[in-house]
């Protein structure tokens, strides 16, 4: 069987990771697929992660999931994601650094050094430092926002200055090397923004298609701008004592780092 009848055989995705070779082919000899390292942490929001991971994996480049440890860490959902390398054994060259979010375990990682520590190092070195969600908190208490524009969860925006980050209210931004997407569901339009960036705008345009990305939301509530002032301030007033640990949590983060 040659390779035509192989990508054949594999259907839409095969066709994309063609085409992904065709990218690299394009680019030079010297072009190899990009490499991700995808953290993994307690009580993370499985769709911050997997998102982002549907369009990593059409690229057919190597994605490290990275935890303290490869025991199966569980997410808010209860569905436990098993790390495929630790914090030590992570490579250091990869491309893309990748934070997802989470808002108990974001609390709880803020004042965690190793994590920290880990994201400081990695970051410092990818092409790309990227997060989503309330993960671009930990990407500021890392000390990787200062001066740049950033997003991440609405409710959560205001908390990205404590940083030095220059708040954006844009579900998906691109500062330099820095890439941040919103809450939850932008995980989709965040990786396809990064993968236009890595594999070029047609690339992300079919893979777009192959995974069907076509919004069309039930209700018009998905930003506090459209859900309106009564829902949001119902959303706050539910997650408060969370939020105000959130915000504990970003301020002793963001004095440590001005000590």
């Amino acid at each position: 069987m040659n390779r035509r009848d192989m990508t054949f055989g594999m259907g839409a995705a095969g066709l994309l990771l063609a085409a992904a070779e065709q990218a690299r082919a394009q680019a030079g000899p010297s072009s190899p697929a990009p490499s991700f390292a995808m953290l993994v942490h307690p009580k993370m929001i499985l769709i911050d992660l997997v998102g982002p991971q549907s369009v990593f994996n059409l690229t057919g480049g190597k994605i490290h999931l990275v935890g303290k440890d490869r025991t199966p860490v569980p997410t808010e959902l209860g569905i436990p994601v098993t790390p495929t390398t630790s914090f030590a054994d992570c490579p250091r060259d990869v491309d893309v650094l990748f934070v997802p979010g989470g808002l108990d375990g974001t609390v709880a990682l803020l004042d965690d050094a190793e994590t920290l520590a880990f994201i400081r190092e990695v970051g410092g070195k990818a092409r790309y430092v990227t997060g989503v969600c309330t993960g671009t908190l930990l990407l500021g208490a890392a000390g990787l926002l200062q001066g740049r524009k950033a997003t991440g969860h609405w409710y959560i925006r205001d908390l990205l200055p404590l940083f030095g980050a220059i708040r954006s209210d844009e579900r998906v931004v691109t500062d330099g090397k820095l890439v941040t997407g919103g809450g939850a569901t932008a995980g989709l339009d965040f990786g396809l923004a990064l993968g236009a960036q890595l594999m070029g705008e047609e690339w992300a345009r079919r893979a777009q298609l192959v995974l069907e990305y076509d919004p069309q939301p039930p209700f018009d509530s998905g930003s506090p701008a459209r859900a309106g002032q009564a829902l949001t301030d119902d959303v706050l007033r539910r997650r408060a004592r969370a939020l105000a640990a959130a915000r504990e949590a970003a301020g002793r983060a963001a004095n440590r780092l001005k000590g």
